[in-house]
């Protein structure tokens, strides 16, 4: 009785133990910081984006070489401080120290349509479930 009760014991120490150290494993979005630029939406509007959908110069979409596509993340202009949510639905900049091309909308938003590019904070916040196959990723 005596060893059945001490063999509790030590599992329940080490239950308590495991639950005290236990910590939620789960990646922090990393922030990116470069320069953003956006799309030509003469040239590039209804042409097929990575994700399948035609780019639209009025969404919310832009192009990004390391984010997974379907990526909400927000985008800061560092010198303006205005920030918008975007859906990585493409791949890009392909420009040596740009981190995002937003459409053209966006850029008018961000306050960097005059200049073209701007420095920028990209910070991913979440991501859009799975999209069904019916040719739209839910940003249109």
């Amino acid at each position: 009785m005596q060893s059945m009760l001490s063999h509790v014991a030590v599992v329940a120490a080490a239950v308590i133990v495991c639950l005290g150290f236990a910590q939620p494993v789960y990646a922090e979005p990393e922030v990116q910081r470069g320069r953003a630029s956006f799309y030509d939406g003469e040239r590039f509007e209804g042409r097929p984006m990575a994700n399948g959908d035609r780019f639209d110069p009025q969404s919310n979409a832009a192009a990004s070489k390391t984010l997974p596509l379907g990526t909400v993340a927000d985008v800061t202009n560092r010198e303006t401080g205005e920030t918008r949510r975007v859906v990585i639905e493409d791949r890009g900049p392909y420009v040596q120290g740009r981190v995002i091309d937003v459409s053209p909308r966006t850029a008018e938003e961000l306050g960097m349509r005059q200049d073209g590019v701007a420095p920028v904070e990209v910070k991913p916040v979440g991501q859009l479930p799975n999209r069904a196959r019916d040719g739209r990723a839910g940003t249109e």
